[in-house]
């Protein structure tokens, strides 16, 4: 019994630390190529990344030997800043502190195009309060790891209202829900502008955060007085729970491109059918090829997954057996 306890510890321990670790990686990528993006100046196409907590650019710096490495940009036409000469300044190293391309910024220029609106009016209340599930998860998972009950309890109790108290005070006590709301109203209405409409979605985001933290501080009391007055395989929900992130991330990745497939604005200046954007695999739109898969946080996720299962598997046949056997 001691020996599997320490087995399903060290399993719990390593999807607790690979689940952290996830939430500070890329989990999903996509790609567009086109004629107009050469593959030597944009070997990647228009990338981005996609993260738990938002969306961010996935294009490098042009590599050596590529046509982009071979040219230089004047950010400054006033003459304010040095110039290149290519016969004496052959050995400087002009491309110091280069940067990619911002591919978020290019990827919404080319949407909005087709009417598609901005890619950070997808999941606007889940990203900012992506990482309280995520402590919520981490409290879960410590509790599973614990054999004694009142030491379970207490490890919940005292998590959950840590995470609580985190959740208002960051999102209310420290305005971080306005400003919010204030960035994404404005990232939303780069393109189309339409203020009331967005204002209502804008309001909209404010008053579902409200309802998601209260729901979660639910849950929490859910968890609470299941562990303690629940039957003895109710614990097992406290890895069963974090390990379906992979499929929870799925499920949300895919229900936001079904939704800006689905919502495209009249204002654009193409007019395409409403379409499912490609969520796994390649797909085409337009002279446009699309690419979309998983990234190595994703396998973080997978590994969360297999460890906690096999940690619920031998829980279980721990909770099967007989009393004192």
């Amino acid at each position: 019994m001691q020996a599997n306890n320490k087995l399903i510890g060290g399993l719990t321990l390593i999807a607790l630390i690979a689940m952290i670790a996830a939430y500070f990686t890329p989990i999903w990528w996509v790609s567009l190529t086109a004629p107009n993006y050469p593959k030597d100046a944009f070997p990647d196409g228009i990338r981005i990344h996609f993260h738990f907590d938002g969306v961010y650019n996935g294009c490098k710096a042009a590599g050596k030997g590529s046509r982009m490495a071979e040219e230089v940009i004047q950010s400054d036409i006033q003459g304010s800043e040095e110039r290149y000469n290519p016969i004496l300044d052959q050995k400087k190293k002009v491309d110091t502190g280069a940067q990619g391309l911002d591919c978020v910024h290019e990827m919404n220029t080319i949407n909005h195009y087709v009417g598609m609106f901005p890619i950070a009016t997808g999941a606007p209340v889940e990203k900012p309060l992506a990482k309280f599930f995520f402590g919520f998860f981490a409290v879960m998972l410590l509790g599973f790891m614990c054999t004694d009950k009142k030491r379970r309890l207490a490890i919940l109790t005292l998590g959950f209202a840590a995470v609580a108290a985190w959740a208002i005070v960051d999102q209310y006590v420290l305005g971080h829900l306005a400003s919010h709301v204030k960035e994404y109203m404005e990232e939303t209405g780069t393109f189309f502008r339409e203020p009331e409409k967005i204002q209502v979605w804008g309001d909209n985001v404010w008053r579902i955060t409200g309802y998601v933290i209260a729901g979660m501080i639910v849950a929490m009391l859910i968890v609470i007085i299941g562990v303690w007055k629940g039957p003895r395989k109710f614990e097992l929900l406290l890895a069963l729970v974090p390990a379906l992130l992979p499929l929870y991330f799925v499920i949300e990745y895919s229900a936001w491109l079904w939704f800006f497939g689905h919502n495209l604005h009249p204002w654009g200046a193409f007019t395409v059918k409403p379409f499912m954007p490609t969520v796994f695999g390649e797909g085409k739109v337009a002279q446009f090829s699309t690419y979309s898969y998983p990234y190595w946080g994703y396998g973080l996720l997978l590994i969360v997954f297999v460890c906690l299962m096999l940690a619920l598997l031998m829980r279980r046949k721990q909770l099967n057996q007989p009393a004192g056997s």
